[in-house]
Parts: structure tokens; sequence; C-alpha cells
């Protein structure tokens, strides 16, 4: 299992992401927090931007065409996607994952 990190800059575009990652198995449940502040620095220059934070739980089996997609729908040039593997967990909440993606 790997819980997917991505930080995205609206609500509308992480929905749209969510459910395409559903509707096409690539991910059991997508957590959407609102207005967190990012501080970063890009292209030489620091930032401080207001993003969206997407926690997708999915297998390892489907986490690189997962970041295929984010990719393709991603406003951004260089997205933040950072897998964490999830080695911890209830198992019952583990097992419906791998049994939402097949």
């Amino acid at each position: 299992m790997i819980l997917t990190v991505v930080t995205i800059n609206s609500l509308e575009n992480a929905e749209k992401i969510a459910n395409v990652l559903l509707d096409e198995k690539l991910c059991a449940c997508v957590n959407i927090i609102p207005e967190a502040k990012s501080i970063y620095i890009w292209q030489g220059e620091k930032k401080v931007e207001m993003e969206v934070i997407m926690l997708i739980k999915t297998e390892k089996s489907k986490f690189s065409e997962l970041v295929k997609r984010i990719r393709e729908l991603h406003p951004y040039k260089l997205p933040e996607i950072i897998g964490i593997p999830i080695n911890y967990g209830l198992p019952e909440y583990l097992e419906w994952i791998k049994s939402s993606l097949q």
C-alpha cells in the first residue's frame, strides 16, 4: 500500500483528479485538505501560495499508472507527487483498499 501526497492549486482541480483516479480504479480513497500554505523556492525565488493537499490511497502495483495519470491532469509543470509506503494500519481498512481496487 502507498499513501500518495499531491499538492494542487484549487479544490476544483483536486476533485476533478480524484474523480478520474477513482473512476479508473487507480486508488481506493482520496482525502482533500483545502487551504494549506506552501512556502518553497521556485526558479530561485521564494514563493508563498495557498494550495490544496490530496492524500491518495493505492496499491504499489497501481502507483506508476497513478503518477502518470496525475501528471496528465495536473496543471503544474512540476507537480508534487510523493509516495509513502503504508507499513502499518488497521488490517480491515488495508483489506478494504485492496478490495476497492479489484
